[in-house]
């Protein structure tokens, strides 16, 4: 079957990669997935789109969701989530990928944020659902602007802004810095509890609390995120495996596939224009 990523065992769950030329900062992604469940993942953008048909079940920030067709998603960067069907069908559902630098640079509004991940909202979702698609089909770069800033209204009316939410400080912000200035190399547990000056354990169950994934779990999404990237930039799959801490390049296949449902090497020729 044409255009199914070669991973998937089910011919039906299938999913594609779309990076533009002449707007750095923006991925695009279109997917129907029947019977693949993604392992927790994370993007360091924001993650916009509809469910076109079915039903999608996931857990964001530690409660589960079912978007059924129709619905609106609005996930903020750094979230760690999960996605599953929900009905025997699968479900079809289109995303873009917002860099938070290029979403303050078009809007000119600072600290974007969404406090809610799901709404039922069928003008709004179909509305996305055509932008996104205009958006991949049109190698224009004017047309493309145009079409990102009609789809950044689109979904404006649901964020919310510095003014509008309390931005606390919490005592795990800098180890999840750590975790991304030290994705490259082997990390423990003690020296992770150091950062947060907490004995080990204690410092597990609390950064669990906290994130709703373990270290583990998040570290691996911050090194399959840059890896992304790493690919995007055309670096072979092996020198990314070693760019990001892996063991090597059947270990960074696993994991990426494990995460986004496609391999490294087949992502990487959707996003890579040769």
């Amino acid at each position: 079957m044409q255009g199914v990523p070669e991973q998937f065992i089910d011919e039906r769950d299938c999913a594609s990669f779309r990076h533009l030329e002449h707007l750095p900062g923006v991925e695009l992604y279109h997917a129907h997935i029947s019977r693949y469940a993604f392992e927790p993942h994370t993007h360091e953008a924001f993650g916009i789109g509809a469910i076109e048909l079915g039903a999608e079940r996931f857990r964001y920030r530690g409660t589960q969701y079912v978007a059924p067709a129709c619905s609106v998603i609005t996930m903020n960067p750094d979230e760690l989530h999960t996605g599953e069907a929900e009905t025997a069908d699968g479900w079809r559902y289109r995303m873009v990928y917002l860099e938070p630098d290029l979403l303050e640079e078009v809007t000119g509004t600072r600290h974007w944020w969404f406090s809610d991940v799901m709404r039922r909202d069928a003008a709004r979702s179909g509305q996305l659902c055509q932008l996104i698609y205009g958006l991949w089909n049109t190698d224009d770069p004017l047309a493309q602007k145009g079409l990102l800033l009609d789809l950044i209204d689109t979904f404006r009316p649901f964020a919310r802004h510095a003014q509008q939410r309390a931005e606390a400080a919490h005592r795990f912000a800098r180890v999840r810095d750590y975790l991304h200035d030290n994705y490259m190399r082997a990390l423990t547990l003690d020296e992770l509890a150091g950062v947060a000056s907490l004995s080990p354990w204690h410092f597990q169950r609390q950064f669990k609390a906290q994130y709703h994934a373990t270290p583990h779990q998040m570290l691996m999404a911050i090194r399959l995120w840059r890896a992304k990237a790493f690919l995007t930039r055309g670096m072979p799959a092996a020198e990314v495996a070693a760019a990001t801490g892996l063991v090597d390049q059947s270990h960074l296949t696993r994991a990426f596939t494990r995460r986004y449902g496609i391999t490294p090497v087949r992502y990487q020729k959707q996003v890579v224009r040769r």
